[in-house]
């Protein structure tokens, strides 16, 4: 069983209030625009860290992360990207791989919206965990954690964080 710290978003910023959950975590996912790379240094000092990067992010980000990371974990087949879209509206470059590959959960950021759906059409799990940062509109920062044990996926929790803390 593994137990995963999800966030996005964080245009640069970290805190001991992002810190308290990576240490709670056996992994941290980080679905792009991580602004500065001190964030993703952090974070892997720490825990495993499995990363993508995202359009505000600089050239050496993009060296060191992928566009795109499919992986699995245990027994879920994962793929972790920024501009993913969501069920019914999905990045159309993703579309077809989407349809004919689709993953048992679909995870990406970029809309600072949190969202957890399951996608009937393509039976897949979406997660976006909206974001961790201070830069953006969103009000509330937000990260998700949850377990994977085998093929399931479990014991899903909102971490909501006030944006002035």
């Amino acid at each position: 069983m593994k137990k995963i710290l999800l966030l996005s978003d964080t245009h640069s910023h970290i805190d001991d209030t992002i810190l308290k959950y990576v240490h709670q975590a056996d992994e941290v996912w980080h679905a792009g625009d991580i602004g500065d790379l001190i964030v993703t240094d952090t974070i892997k000092k720490l825990k495993p860290l499995r990363c993508v990067y995202g359009n505000i992010d600089d050239s050496q980000a993009r060296l060191e992360f992928p566009l795109h990371n499919r992986f699995f974990c245990e027994g879920v087949d994962v793929w972790i990207t920024h501009i993913g879209g969501y069920p019914g509206k999905y990045n159309p470059a993703l579309k077809a791989e989407i349809a004919s590959n689709p993953p048992k959960l679909f995870i990406c950021g970029h809309s600072h919206i949190l969202k957890v759906i399951f996608d009937k059409k393509n039976n897949l799990l979406h997660m976006n965990p909206g974001a961790a940062g201070k830069s953006g509109f969103h009000q509330v920062r937000t990260m998700l954690r949850f377990e994977i044990d085998g093929e399931a996926i479990k014991n899903l929790e909102i971490i909501e964080i006030d944006k002035k803390g």
